[in-house]
């Protein structure tokens, strides 16, 4: 049974309408405390309600030691009081201070969130909806492809998961920067918007039902809240063993596309998960790691081709597959991979003669569980991947041979035409050996 704590940090959520947001309970809490922690605005907002001799702390650009002024403060048995806007506990301070200290040193007393409030302003359930927060180093504009570092790639994310959607922002991931982000991903005629402005304040204004193409050419003021919400049902792709037929290839003659069954396979030989970090290396027309990316919703792939037309072509795909979570890089490795973390399952399908090295720097890179599969339709190349994980300690590896023959129309019948054979060439680091 937990004791509660005699002198407990009240951590309180507040509002912009000031003292009329909050409980009577709260507001003697707020007009009898000896330490009073909040950011500037909202220490000026309330600073009337402050008694005498009241210690205050703008936690603004110093979130880190509201810890330790908390724990000042209780030491000396000041009453101490954080204020937070809306629900502390919604991307909220509380999370935090719980983290830093123990959770029976607080006593958490919520308010409504300003995520509620927009949505009661327009009517839209909200039980059902994802809620992100953009708070986030800028990174600028989001460009397509974006690795996890951006500060909208959970927003990005999001949006292909989710069909309601509500949004904390930030002075540089803005509502237009947003709705430009809804455009760069060919989301602009499936989302509406809504944006709330300075709620409960005079100037309060909320702008509903706009489009992403009339809210990215607009400008808002710096307190607001942003509501998304679907107006086309979500696509429902296949997620796995997609025809040939679905990607776009290289012209007149169709190649440098890892075919149907080789890529069923070479895919559950990676041994892929929701969260897996991917790197598929010669890329060719994208199609490996593009159904990776999709089979890892809470992953990334990162590709990478050194022929520009063939990279041209995956962009291509890209752009039509409905993926946000995979970047395609212009290069021929191993140049780039250093920048890249480490991955869960790498994908080989050309290697641009730099095979050895490679498999060498990879295995080495993996992360603890991690495969590698390669294709192989050269004798040379089969050679020089098993005689370079032969000569590695440590490594665990196996060859598949895999040789399809599909149906094709003859006269009123059907023949049976062989496929190339394909060598699938799978390796593990052993236990013990990272």
């Amino acid at each position: 049974m937990n004791i509660k704590d005699p002198n407990p940090c009240r951590v309180i959520g507040v509002l912009d309408d000031g003292i009329a947001s909050l409980s009577g309970t709260a507001l003697a809490l707020l007009r009898n405390a000896d330490v009073i922690i909040g950011g500037a605005r909202t220490l000026a907002l309330f600073e009337r309600e402050f008694k005498t001799g009241a210690v205050r702390h703008d936690l603004t650009g110093k979130l880190k030691e509201v810890p330790e002024w908390v724990r000042a403060a209780r030491a000396d048995n000041l009453a101490c009081v954080v204020l937070a806007t809306g629900d502390p506990l919604c991307h909220g301070i509380a999370p935090f201070l719980a983290q830093h200290l123990c959770v029976d040193a607080l006593d958490i007393l919520p308010n409504l969130s300003t995520l509620q409030l927009a949505c009661a302003r327009i009517g839209l359930a909200w039980q059902d909806a994802r809620i992100v927060s953009v708070h986030a180093k800028d990174a600028g504009e989001w460009q397509r492809g974006a690795t996890p570092e951006h500060g909208l790639y959970a927003l990005a994310q999001a949006t292909r998961q989710h069909a309601r959607l509500l949004i904390l922002t930030s002075p540089d991931n803005s509502p237009d920067r947003i709705a430009r982000l809804l455009l760069a991903e060919g989301l602009g005629d499936d989302f509406l918007m809504a944006v709330a402005e300075n709620l409960l304040q005079p100037e309060e204004r909320v702008l509903a039902e706009l489009t992403p193409q009339q809210a990215a050419e607009m400008t808002f003021a710096a307190l607001n809240v942003v509501l998304l919400w679907r107006v086309t049902p979500a696509a429902r792709p296949v997620r796995f063993g997609l025809a040939d037929a679905e990607f776009v290839q290289r012209q007149p003659e169709k190649g440098l596309i890892t075919k149907q069954e080789v890529r069923a396979v070479s895919l559950a030989r990676m041994q892929l998960r929701a969260d897996s970090v991917v790197w598929d290396i010669g890329a060719g027309s994208g199609s490996v790691g593009l159904e990776a990316a999709r089979l890892c919703p809470q992953g990334h792939v990162y590709a990478t081709e050194k022929n520009d037309v063939d990279y041209a072509i995956a962009g291509q795909n890209h752009a039509a597959f409905g993926v946000s979570n995979y970047s395609l890089y212009l290069g021929k490795a191993p140049e780039g991979l250093d920048a890249w973390p480490d991955p869960d399952a790498v994908f080989i399908g050309g290697s641009g003669g730099e095979l050895a090295g490679l498999i060498e720097g990879i295995i080495k890179r993996l992360r603890p569980d991690g495969t590698l599969v390669m294709n192989f339709v050269t004798l040379e190349n089969l050679a020089t991947a098993t005689a370079t994980l032969q000569a590695m300690e440590g490594v665990n590896w196996d060859v598949l041979q895999l040789q399809a023959a599909r149906s094709k129309p003859i006269l009123h019948m059907h023949r049976m035409a062989a496929e190339n054979p394909v060598w699938i060439v799978c390796a593990r680091r052993e236990a013990g050996n990272a």
